[in-house]
Protein backbone atom coordinates (compact mmCIF):
# COMPACT_ATOMS: atom_id res chain seq x y z
CA UNK A 1 0.00 0.00 0.00
CA UNK A 2 1.56 3.49 -1.00
CA UNK A 3 1.56 6.41 1.89
CA UNK A 4 -0.52 8.67 0.40
CA UNK A 5 -3.62 6.03 0.56
CA UNK A 6 -5.52 7.59 2.93
CA UNK A 7 -8.38 6.21 5.74
CA UNK A 8 -11.18 7.84 4.89
CA UNK A 9 -14.52 7.94 6.54
CA UNK A 10 -17.99 7.95 5.34
CA UNK A 11 -21.14 7.85 7.32
CA UNK A 12 -24.55 6.81 6.89
CA UNK A 13 -27.45 7.01 9.04
CA UNK A 14 -26.84 5.02 11.99
CA UNK A 15 -23.11 4.55 11.29
CA UNK A 16 -20.83 4.17 9.23
CA UNK A 17 -17.13 3.00 7.86
CA UNK A 18 -14.08 4.03 7.51
CA UNK A 19 -11.74 2.88 4.58
CA UNK A 20 -8.91 2.22 2.28
CA UNK A 21 -9.02 2.07 -1.24
CA UNK A 22 -5.85 0.69 -2.75
CA UNK A 23 -5.70 -0.68 -6.61
CA UNK A 24 -8.85 -1.31 -6.55
CA UNK A 25 -9.18 -3.05 -3.66
CA UNK A 26 -11.25 -2.04 -0.28
CA UNK A 27 -10.39 -2.38 3.43
CA UNK A 28 -13.14 -1.58 5.71
CA UNK A 29 -14.27 -1.19 9.35
CA UNK A 30 -18.10 -0.56 9.97
CA UNK A 31 -19.66 0.86 12.56
CA UNK A 32 -22.92 1.42 14.27
CA UNK A 33 -24.20 4.80 16.68
CA UNK A 34 -25.98 4.39 19.43
CA UNK A 35 -26.31 7.49 21.25
CA UNK A 36 -22.61 8.13 22.47
CA UNK A 37 -21.36 4.48 21.86
CA UNK A 38 -19.62 3.67 18.27
CA UNK A 39 -20.02 -0.27 18.04
CA UNK A 40 -16.96 -1.28 15.90
CA UNK A 41 -18.69 -4.83 14.06
CA UNK A 42 -16.72 -6.04 11.89
CA UNK A 43 -12.60 -5.40 10.22
CA UNK A 44 -11.95 -6.51 6.64
CA UNK A 45 -8.68 -6.26 4.44
CA UNK A 46 -8.03 -7.90 1.73
CA UNK A 47 -5.86 -10.74 1.28
CA UNK A 48 -3.19 -8.74 -1.04
CA UNK A 49 -3.34 -5.92 1.63
CA UNK A 50 -2.78 -7.99 4.82
CA UNK A 51 0.31 -7.63 6.74
CA UNK A 52 1.14 -4.06 6.08
CA UNK A 53 -0.84 -2.60 9.24
CA UNK A 54 -3.57 -1.34 7.04
CA UNK A 55 -6.28 -2.79 9.85
CA UNK A 56 -4.59 -0.84 12.46
CA UNK A 57 -5.00 2.21 10.56
CA UNK A 58 -8.56 1.97 10.27
CA UNK A 59 -8.80 1.00 14.38
CA UNK A 60 -6.62 4.39 14.97
CA UNK A 61 -8.64 6.41 13.12
CA UNK A 62 -11.88 5.08 14.76
CA UNK A 63 -10.16 5.97 17.97
CA UNK A 64 -8.69 9.41 17.07
CA UNK A 65 -12.24 10.14 15.98
CA UNK A 66 -13.78 8.92 19.25
CA UNK A 67 -11.18 11.23 20.91
CA UNK A 68 -12.67 14.37 18.75
CA UNK A 69 -16.02 13.09 19.31
CA UNK A 70 -16.53 12.07 22.90
CA UNK A 71 -18.07 9.27 22.22
CA UNK A 72 -16.54 5.69 23.84
CA UNK A 73 -16.06 2.28 21.25
CA UNK A 74 -17.36 -0.97 21.77
CA UNK A 75 -15.32 -3.39 20.42
CA UNK A 76 -17.68 -5.93 18.90
CA UNK A 77 -15.57 -6.92 15.78
CA UNK A 78 -12.33 -9.74 16.97
CA UNK A 79 -9.54 -7.30 15.32
CA UNK A 80 -10.88 -4.29 17.02
CA UNK A 81 -10.74 -6.17 20.57
CA UNK A 82 -7.22 -7.32 19.86
CA UNK A 83 -6.44 -3.98 19.27
CA UNK A 84 -7.89 -2.74 22.53
CA UNK A 85 -6.45 -5.00 24.43
CA UNK A 86 -2.70 -4.19 22.46
CA UNK A 87 -3.39 -0.33 23.74
CA UNK A 88 -3.90 0.35 27.07
CA UNK A 89 -4.00 4.06 26.65
CA UNK A 90 -7.29 3.39 24.93
CA UNK A 91 -8.75 2.13 27.77
CA UNK A 92 -10.96 5.39 28.44
CA UNK A 93 -12.70 4.79 25.90
CA UNK A 94 -13.56 1.46 25.85
CA UNK A 95 -17.74 0.84 26.45
CA UNK A 96 -19.21 -2.40 27.43
CA UNK A 97 -21.85 -3.43 25.06
CA UNK A 98 -25.95 -3.36 26.64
Amino acid sequence: MASGESVEREDRPGGGRYVIRSGGALSELTFQDHGTRRIADHTFVPPAMRGGGVAARLVEALVADARLGGVRIVPQCSYVATAFRRHPEWQDLLATPD
